[in-house]
C-alpha cells in the first residue's frame, strides 16, 4: 500500500528534455534567492552602522550631562 502511494508522486520521464524547465525555475530561483540574501546582508550592515553612530551620540551626549552635574 505505502508504495503504491509513492509512485504516484514519481515520474522520471524518458524524453530527458522535460527536466530542462525545471533546471531553468531552479536556476533562476536561486539566482533571486542569493540576490535577497546578499541585499538583505547589506541593509542590515547599514542599520548596524546607523545604530552605532547614534549609541556614540547617546553616550557621548550622557557624558557631557555627567560633567554639567558635576560642575553644577
Amino acid at each position: 500500500m505505502k508504495t503504491w502511494v509513492l509512485n504516484e508522486f514519481l515520474y522520471f520521464p524518458e524524453d530527458k528534455s522535460e527536466y530542462l524547465p525545471a533546471a531553468i525555475e531552479l536556476a533562476i530561483i536561486l539566482v533571486l534567492c542569493v540576490a535577497v540574501f546578499f541585499t538583505i546582508k547589506k541593509m542590515a550592515k547599514k542599520q548596524e552602522l546607523k545604530t552605532k553612530m547614534l549609541e556614540e551620540e547617546i553616550l557621548q551626549n550622557r557624558q557631557q550631562d555627567v560633567k554639567q552635574n558635576q560642575s553644577n
